[in-house]
C-alpha cells in the first residue's frame, strides 16, 4: 500500500490510542493490520520492531471490534479486550506458542522507533510526555504542601495511631461477627418461612393437617417489620457504645487544636470538661449515686436494645434480660448463638464493673461516716452540759473538778471541743488518774472560731462554756479568747448560760467584758495565783485553806434563798446553819449585790439570799435558833506594823501587778529584792512598759540583784537568811513547760533551804529540834525542816504531781497554780456569782482570808464550842470558817458539832474572813 494508506492506518491507530487515552483504559491499543488481519508495511522496515512486540503492545481484538474499526473516529465501541493476540498469518509458528503470562510486561514495549515516521504520533506523544512531568510536578507541589502542613502541625494534630487502629480493629471485629450473627439469623428466619410456606403447601395437597392461612400471612407479614426493628435497635445499641469515643476523641482533637497563643489565655477544653465534672462531683452530696444510677440504666438499655437485636425475644423481654446480667454476672451461661453470647459477655463484663462502682461507694459512705464519728465531726445533740473550749494543762484538774461538782446530781456531760484529733484528746483524757465519777466527757475536733463547729457541739443549749487560755504568749492567748468570745456572742440561736473566759494579760480584761457583756465572767489566772501567793507568803498555810475552798473535794461557795430567814439579822443567822458558815449576804436592795461579812444588824429581806460555805448545796438548811453563850475577847487585835523582806526569785509576765499588791499590803520601809536573770536596765523599762510608776511606791523599796537561781554561788550572794519571806515564781523563760518550771523552781527551793540550813547557828537549830515531821535531826530534810522556822518559802507548782514531793518534805508550802485556776474556773461555771466572791477576797480592798492565832479569841485551856468562838469573832467583825490544831498541818473548814464544847490551846489557829488590815 502507498504512503498515504499507510498514513491512514497509523491515524487509525492512533486515534484509538487517544480514545483509550481519554476513557482511562490500560495502556495499549491495537494496531489496525491485526485487526483487519493484514501484515503492517512498517514491518518490512529493518528499524523497525518484531511483530512478537507489536503483538504484546497491539494485542487482537474480538470480532466485534474488528467489525465496528471502521467507526472508531465517529462511535465509541464497546471495550471488551482480550489478552491472548490473534494467530498472524505471517508468523503463525510464534504466535501459536504465545502464553498469558507474556501478557504483563507488553507496558515496557518501546513506540519511538515504530512511529518514528509518523509526524501525528510524534505531536500526540510529545503532548502526552509534556503532560506528564505537568501532572508529575503538580503532585510533587501537593506533596510538599501537605508535608509542609504536617510540620507545621506538629505533635497538636498527631494522633495516637496505634491506639486508634487498636479500637478501629476492635470495633471491625465486632461489627463483623454482629454482621455474620445477623446474617445467620436472617438465613434462619428465611428457612423458617420456607417451611413454613412448604407447609401451607402442604397442607393443602391434605398432606397434614389444616392450617389456617391467614396466621400464617400475619406471620410472614409480622417478620418483616421485626427483622428491621431489630436491626435498628441492634444499629442504635452500636452507635450509642460508639458515641462517647467519638466524642472523647473530638474533645482531645479540639484540645490539640487550638493555638498556642490560645492555650495561654484559656484552658482547654477537656480541662474545662474535667472541672465541670470534678466539681460536680465535689459539691452535689449525691453525684455519685447519681451517676452510678444513671450508668446502670444506660448499660440496661443499650444491652436490651442489642439482645433485642440478635435474639427473637421481645424488647420488654431483652430489657428484663439485661438487668439480669447486670444484677448477677453468672446469668449470661444460658445464652446460645455468637451474637447473643458476646452482647450477654459484654453487659456482664459492664455489670461487674457498676457492681464494683456501687461497691466502692458504700464502702467510702462508711469508712466516710465512721472516719466522722473517728474524728470527732458528728454533732452532740445534749442539752444543759458543760462545754470546755481549748486545750491545756488545766484540763485534767477542770475536769476533775466538774467530776466533783456533778457527782450529786449523778453524773453529767462535758463536751471538749479543741484543734486536735479526737483520737488523741480521748488518749489523753483515759491517762488522766483520778474518777470521773459518772461524768462523761465528749471529744470533738474543731475551732471555736467557726460557727459551724460551734453548732456541732450545741453551744446553745449548754449551761456553761469555759474558754480556756492557751499555753505560751499571754496577748496572743487573750486575742484568741476574745474571738471565741466574738463568735458565741454571734451564735444565732443566742445562749442559754454564760462564758468563763481565762485571761493570761490583767490588762485585756477590760476589752473582753466590753466585747462579751454581761454573758462574760473573767478570770486571769496570772492575776489570782500572784495574788494568792503574797497572801500565803505571808499567812503561812492559806495556800492549803484556798485550795480546800476553791476545789469541790471538801467545802465551797453556795447562794441559796431561804425564805424562813427573812427579818432575821445576820448575826443570828450565822448560827443558824449547822452544817454551813454563812459568810455574806447577796442583797435585793443594793441591785443584787453580794455583800461579804455584812454589819451583824443587817437584816435580811424578801428576795435577798444567803452566801454559805458547805459541802453541798443540798447538805445544808437552816435550823431553829439555838441558845449560845456570849464571851469577851481576851485581848484586843493589833495589826502587824513591822517592817518585813521579801525576796522574789524569777520573773513573771505581771510582775509589775505583784509588786503593786505588795506596796499596799507591806508596812512601810519594807525592802523586795528582785532576784532574776533580766539586766537590770532591761527590768526596769519591763515594769514602766507594765505601768508601774517606781516613783509613786509608798510602803516598799526595790532592791535589784542580777543572777541564776539554780546556780548555788549565785544565791549564796544574797542574805537568805534574813528574809522573812521568799517566793519562788515558774519563770517567765521555763512556764511554757510544766514539768521544766516545776524541775527550776524545785531545784532553787533545796538550794535555799539548804543554804540557810547551814548558816543557822547550832544552839538555834537545836531549840527548833522535833518541830516538823518525823525526819531525824541529822537528815538533810530535817534541817531544812528546822531552817523552815525561820523563813516562809512560797513555791509557784504548775505540775499536780510535783506537790507530793512537797507534801512528803514538808520544807516549803507551795501554790499550786494551775490546779488553783482550774478550781476557780469550775466553781464560777457551776455559779457564776462566785466570781464576785472571789474577786472580792483576791482584791487590795475589801475582805480576805486571814491566820489568826487562838490567843485572840480564847484563853489556854478553855472549853468552848465553835459557834462560841464564831459570836466572839464577830466583835471585831470577823466570820470564823475553820481552825486547825497546832500539831496538825491541815485545817478543817465548816467543822461539824459546831455546838459540841471542846478544849483550845493557844497554839491553835483559826481561819477567819476579815476586812484587810
Amino acid at each position: 500500500m502507498g504512503d498515504s494508506g499507510l498514513s491512514k492506518k497509523q491515524m487509525v491507530a492512533w486515534a484509538d490510542l487517544v480514545k483509550c487515552h481519554e476513557w482511562h483504559v490500560p495502556p495499549y491499543c491495537f494496531s489496525v493490520e491485526e485487526r483487519r488481519g493484514k501484515p503492517s508495511p512498517m514491518d518490512s522496515h529493518e528499524s523497525s520492531p518484531p511483530s512478537v512486540s507489536r503483538d504484546w503492545f497491539f494485542p487482537s481484538p474480538s470480532p466485534s471490534f474488528i467489525h465496528s474499526s471502521s467507526d472508531h473516529l465517529h462511535k465509541t465501541p464497546t471495550r471488551r479486550f482480550s489478552t491472548y493476540p490473534r494467530p498472524s498469518s505471517s508468523s503463525p509458528a510464534s504466535s501459536s506458542h504465545r502464553d498469558v503470562k507474556y501478557a504483563g510486561f507488553s507496558r515496557r514495549t518501546n513506540f519511538s522507533r515504530r512511529y518514528q515516521r509518523s509526524p501525528a504520533p510524534e505531536v500526540a506523544v510529545s503532548s502526552l510526555a509534556q503532560q506528564i512531568p505537568q501532572k508529575l510536578h503538580v503532585s510533587d507541589d501537593k506533596t510538599s504542601i501537605r508535608n509542609t502542613f504536617i510540620d507545621l502541625a506538629g505533635g497538636r494534630l498527631k494522633f495516637r495511631w496505634h491506639m486508634a487502629f487498636l479500637v478501629a480493629l476492635l470495633i471491625t471485629t465486632f461489627s463483623s461477627l454482629l454482621h455474620k450473627n445477623i446474617s445467620l439469623h436472617n438465613q434462619a428466619n428465611d428457612l423458617q418461612a420456607q417451611i413454613i410456606k412448604l407447609n401451607g403447601r402442604l397442607q393443602v395437597c391434605n398432606l397434614l393437617e389444616p392450617m389456617d392461612f391467614d396466621d400464617f400471612n400475619s406471620q410472614e407479614t409480622i417478620n418483616l417489620p421485626n427483622k428491621s426493628l431489630k436491626t435498628i435497635a441492634l444499629v442504635v445499641s452500636v452507635t450509642l457504645l460508639s458515641i462517647p469515643f467519638v466524642f472523647l476523641k473530638y474533645v482531645e482533637y479540639i484540645s490539640k487544636s487550638k493555638s498556642p497563643d490560645n492555650l495561654k489565655e484559656e484552658a482547654s477544653l477537656n480541662k474545662q470538661l474535667a472541672y465541670k465534672v470534678d466539681v460536680f462531683l465535689s459539691v452535689r452530696p449525691y453525684s455519685k449515686p447519681l451517676a452510678l444510677l444513671v450508668a446502670t440504666l444506660l448499660l440496661i438499655g443499650v444491652g436490651g436494645l442489642a439482645l433485642f437485636g440478635v435474639t427473637d425475644d421481645s424488647l420488654a423481654d431483652c430489657l428484663w434480660l439485661s438487668w439480669s446480667f447486670v444484677a448477677d454476672s453468672g446469668n449470661h451461661a444460658n445464652s446460645e448463638g455468637v451474637g447473643p453470647r458476646l452482647v450477654s459477655v459484654s453487659i456482664s463484663f459492664g455489670g461487674m464493673l457498676i457492681f464494683a462502682m456501687m461497691l466502692g461507694l458504700v464502702t467510702d459512705a462508711i469508712s466516710e461516716k465512721f472516719d466522722s464519728l473517728r474524728k470527732g465531726r458528728s454533732e452532740v445533740v445534749k442539752k444543759d452540759h458543760t462545754l470546755i473550749l481549748g486545750w491545756s494543762d488545766k484540763l485534767g484538774s477542770l475536769l476533775n473538778q466538774l467530776a466533783i461538782a456533778n457527782e450529786s446530781l449523778g453524773g453529767g456531760i462535758v463536751v471538749v471541743m479543741a484543734e486536735r484529733d479526737k483520737e488523741e484528746m480521748e488518749l489523753d483524757i483515759a491517762k488522766m488518774e483520778f474518777d470521773f465519777r459518772q461524768t462523761s466527757v465528749i471529744c470533738r475536733s474543731g475551732s471555736p472560731l467557726i460557727l459551724a463547729d460551734l453548732k456541732k457541739v450545741s453551744v446553745s443549749k449548754a449551761r456553761a462554756i469555759i474558754v480556756l487560755a492557751e499555753d505560751g504568749n499571754a496577748d496572743q492567748s487573750d486575742a484568741r479568747a476574745l474571738r471565741t468570745v466574738l463568735s458565741l456572742t454571734g451564735v444565732k440561736d443566742g445562749l442559754r448560760g454564760h462564758i468563763v473566759v481565762e485571761l493570761g494579760d490583767l490588762d485585756n480584761e477590760v476589752l473582753v467584758k466590753l466585747v462579751g457583756g454581761d454573758l462574760v465572767e473573767t478570770v486571769v489566772a496570772h492575776d489570782v495565783i500572784g495574788r494568792l501567793m503574797i497572801q500565803c507568803a505571808r499567812q503561812p498555810g492559806l495556800a492549803q485553806v484556798w485550795e480546800d475552798i476553791l476545789g469541790f473535794e471538801n467545802c465551797e461557795f453556795y447562794i441559796k434563798r431561804w425564805p424562813q430567814l427573812d427579818g432575821m439579822h445576820f448575826e443570828d443567822v450565822l448560827i443558824s446553819f449547822p452544817d454551813a458558815i454563812p459568810c455574806g449576804v447577796k442583797s435585793v436592795s443594793c441591785g443584787g449585790k453580794i455583800i461579804l461579812n455584812p454589819d451583824d444588824s443587817y437584816v435580811l429581806q424578801e428576795g435577798d439570799e444567803v452566801l454559805v460555805i458547805a459541802e453541798d448545796d443540798d447538805t445544808y438548811a437552816p435550823v431553829a435558833l439555838p441558845t449560845v453563850w456570849r464571851g469577851n475577847l481576851p485581848k484586843e487585835f493589833i495589826g502587824p506594823n513591822s517592817m518585813e523582806k521579801i525576796l522574789l526569785c524569777g520573773w513573771r509576765r505581771d510582775i509589775e501587778d505583784m509588786i503593786t499588791v505588795l506596796d499596799a499590803f507591806l508596812a512601810p520601809g519594807s525592802e523586795l529584792w528582785m532576784f532574776n536573770e533580766v539586766v537590770e536596765g532591761v527590768r526596769e523599762h519591763k515594769l514602766i512598759d507594765g505601768g508601774l510608776d517606781i516613783e509613786r511606791l509608798m510602803n516598799i523599796t526595790l532592791v535589784h540583784r542580777e543572777g541564776n537561781a539554780v546556780i548555788r554561788r549565785h544565791l549564796e550572794s544574797l542574805p537568805l537568811e534574813s528574809f522573812d519571806s521568799i517566793l519562788i515564781l515558774a519563770d517567765e523563760s521555763v512556764e511554757d513547760s510544766a514539768i521544766q518550771a516545776d524541775s527550776r523552781s524545785l531545784a532553787t527551793l533545796l538550794l535555799i533551804r539548804d543554804i540557810q540550813a547551814k548558816r543557822l547557828p547550832y544552839r538555834e537549830a537545836k531549840a527548833t529540834q522535833g518541830r516538823k515531821g518525823s525526819f531525824s535531826q541529822g537528815s538533810w530534810i530535817g534541817e531544812m525542816q528546822q531552817a523552815s522556822d525561820k523563813s516562809v518559802i512560797i513555791s509557784e507548782i504548775l505540775d499536780p504531781r510535783t506537790k507530793n514531793l512537797l507534801s512528803m518534805s514538808r520544807i516549803s508550802d507551795y501554790v499550786l497554780s494551775n490546779e488553783l485556776v482550774s478550781m476557780a474556773l469550775a466553781m464560777v461555771a457551776e455559779d457564776r456569782q462566785i466570781n464576785d466572791v472571789l474577786e472580792e477576797l483576791f482584791a487590795e480592798e475589801g475582805n480576805e482570808m486571814h491566820i489568826r492565832q487562838a490567843d485572840l479569841y480564847l484563853k489556854e485551856g478553855e472549853e468552848l464550842s465553835f459557834y462560841e468562838i464564831l459570836l466572839r469573832a464577830r466583835q471585831r467583825r470577823e466570820i470564823v470558817i475553820g481552825y486547825r490544831i497546832g500539831n496538825v498541818q491541815k485545817a478543817i473548814i465548816n467543822p461539824p458539832g459546831k455546838l459540841e464544847k471542846r478544849r483550845w490551846s493557844v497554839k491553835d489557829v483559826f481561819v477567819v474572813i476579815a476586812e484587810k488590815e
